[in-house]
């Protein structure tokens, strides 16, 4: 039987394939294909919640899937007890600045924090409500008066087991400072201090001086250390009994972007110094996920390759051509979706459009791959073609067939068919009126 969809997830959903965007929500109901892909990523979950640390790219071209698997395995991770976080880099985000733009990148990760009870975002203040309250309750089965005096101690001392180790790790004793306050924020009903504890917590304090005067502490998350407290989140989060913490970054194209050498170079060297902590298992129970197109990794002028220290460690192997592929190093290439999955994909189309518009689909299974043939006979499509091309002229053509009650489908897609006729008369003798010459030519 198959499952039911809710609606409101369906309508994201569906929205969400028709504006050729990435649904943040749903991406299991429509995913075909990439399992080994899928696979050899969820393989890096179980690294980071053995105590390891994973990092990997995902590279493909623009509409080729990578985004939409990004999603997939967030939401994976989410439903296996992970805390995710995620952000799109963009010219105001990315990975090293001097202006704010580099933890700028960390506000964006922290306002996306998600887990499994939190999906959409937010999730920080409500992980560690949720686990000074449990705490709470544990001290109270215990038999502890919640109002005597020795409960706030015991509790106290419940948040330093937690914290005591952290102290030790880069900003480990601002960020367990924090924790404290917002345990006593929370006792006292005190609102404006809990919303200081969370402001810190995500960065958005800009001098040390206003965040001594409010929390106590000695310094800030700004863009030199923002990565230390990712892996300090990492560490916390394990405690509170989640299995880690895996980050995904989307558009590191705008890396490639940033005209400035010298600042280009510095976020590949930020990226390098990630790269290194995680390959060598210096940032436990954190995991990345990097999502560009060719262009960015491959570039020798302005791409990764254009840093030797990236191209030595994500290049090819000699041994790597194209009849054989590696999906256990740190670079995931996502090659064209086949004929079958493309034809697949467009009959879960079906299902999911005939469920939210009510609509029966009007197309039989020859239709379909008529369309599909038309949609590969492009120039370049063996290779070119992507499933967000795919599915939006799909999606409008059955747009078009619900709101157009006279609307047939030999008429709808004529046009694609004019788009792919050659521009020269077909002549199989050659003894035209030209007699072979360009006399048929058309521009």
């Amino acid at each position: 039987m198959e499952q039911k969809i809710p609606k409101r997830i369906l309508v994201s959903l569906m929205n969400a394939l028709a504006a050729g965007v990435v649904p943040r929500t749903g991406a299991p109901y429509i995913a075909i294909g990439r399992k080994e892909e899928t696979e050899s990523l969820l393989s890096d979950l179980e690294s980071v919640a053995d105590g390891g640390s994973a990092l990997r790219f995902l590279v493909g071209r623009y509409g080729s899937g990578k985004s939409f698997l990004l999603q997939l395995i967030r939401g994976y991770a989410l439903e296996n007890g992970f805390v995710t976080c995620d952000a799109d880099l963009s010219p105001e985000r990315r990975l090293s600045a001097a202006n704010g733009n580099g933890v700028a990148t960390y506000r964006e990760l922290i306002t996306n924090m998600s887990c499994k009870t939190s999906a959409d975002g937010g999730a920080l203040p409500v992980l560690i409500s949720k686990w000074l309250s449990s705490k709470q309750s544990e001290l109270a089965a215990k038999g502890e008066d919640p109002d005597s005096v020795g409960f706030a101690a015991s509790m106290q001392m419940e948040i330093y087991s937690v914290t005591e180790e952290l102290e030790d790790k880069v900003g480990g004793f601002d960020f367990a400072t924090v924790i404290n306050k917002f345990y006593q924020a929370q006792r006292d009903g005190n609102d404006s201090l809990r919303s200081a504890c969370v402001r810190w917590l995500r960065g958005e304090y800009l001098t040390k001086t206003e965040a001594k005067r409010d929390l106590g502490t000695q310094g800030i998350i700004n863009d030199d250390n923002w990565y230390d407290y990712l892996k300090l989140l990492a560490a916390f989060v394990t405690k509170l009994g989640y299995k880690g913490l895996m980050v995904y970054i989307d558009e590191c194209v705008n890396l490639y972007k940033i005209t400035n050498r010298i600042s280009r170079e510095n976020n590949y060297e930020k990226l390098l110094s990630i790269f290194n902590d995680t390959l060598q298992g210096k940032a436990p129970n954190l995991g990345f996920v990097f999502v560009g197109t060719p262009q960015f990794l491959e570039d020798t002028r302005r791409g990764l390759f254009s840093y030797e220290a990236l191209r030595s460690r994500l290049a090819d192997s000699m041994l790597i051509n194209g009849e054989f592929k590696n999906l256990a190093g740190p670079v995931i290439r996502l090659v064209r979706l086949t004929d079958s999955e493309l034809f697949a994909l467009m009959t879960r189309i079906n299902r999911l459009y005939s469920e939210c518009y009510s609509y029966k689909i009007p197309l039989d299974s020859e239709q379909m791959q008529v369309f599909l043939t038309l949609c590969l006979g492009k120039a370049g499509s063996d290779v070119m073609i992507t499933p967000r091309e795919i599915i939006r002229s799909y999606i409008s053509l059955l747009h078009i067939l619900r709101q157009n009650s006279d609307a047939r489908f030999e008429n709808v897609i004529s046009g694609i068919g004019e788009a792919l006729k050659p521009t020269v008369k077909d002549d199989p003798d050659g003894a035209g009126d030209g007699s072979g010459d360009l006399s048929d030519f058309e521009l």
